[in-house]
């Protein structure tokens, strides 16, 4: 996700960085932050994430493990996103400039430390047969917390050891972030949440 690129360290995307990735015999289409951007900006600008039912993990390509603080406001340029992600990945803790609130920080593997005992965990993947509407997901009278896996990649799918259900919640094929978009709204609808 991070390279040298003359005398500076900058996240690696397929739409500047194309010549160097295939240079360097990287496939270009692997090297896509702008999703992980949508993402982040969808979930973190939620009314679910505003009301304090969100807990937000990602994990690079090179297997670094990220906690994203509910608080954390993302830059909405893509620009300032990689600047953010390149302090992240060097100091391995970003913090809020007025305080020494932990806004985003690398943890230690693997993510199963962290998610709620006893939770359902489902994978979001348009390769499987079970259609759920993002408002079926639970029910409001359901106890165990809800963990879902999304990947933010361009391409091929994303594989976990920790999910128990895969699920689709549209016919078509969806972005990332409409499906993070999706999955909120669902949970707010069967939560209440306006």
């Amino acid at each position: 996700m991070e390279g040298l690129v003359g005398k500076d360290y900058v996240i690696l995307c397929s739409d500047k960085h194309a010549n160097f990735l295939r240079k360097n015999k990287k496939d270009p289409a692997d090297y896509r932050p702008d999703i992980l951007h949508q993402c982040l900006l969808n979930l973190l600008d939620s009314p679910l994430n505003r009301a304090g039912q969100l807990q937000v993990f990602f994990r690079t390509n090179k297997n670094v493990l990220v906690q994203v603080s509910p608080q954390c406001r993302i830059p909405r340029t893509f620009e300032r996103f990689c600047g953010l992600m390149v302090q992240l990945l060097h100091k391995l803790v970003v913090r809020a400039a007025d305080s020494s609130q932990k806004l985003l920080t690398v943890v230690k593997n693997p993510v199963t430390n962290y998610l709620p005992v006893g939770s359902r965990k489902i994978l979001m993947t348009f390769n499987t047969e079970e259609l759920l509407l993002p408002s079926k997901l639970m029910s409001p009278k359901d106890e165990a917390p809800l963990v879902v896996a999304i990947g933010g990649i361009a391409r091929g799918k994303i594989v976990t050891d920790y999910t128990d259900q895969n699920v689709k919640i549209s016919n078509y094929p969806l972005s990332a972030a409409l499906t993070c978009a999706k999955v909120t709204s669902g949970l707010e609808e069967i939560w209440g949440i306006i």
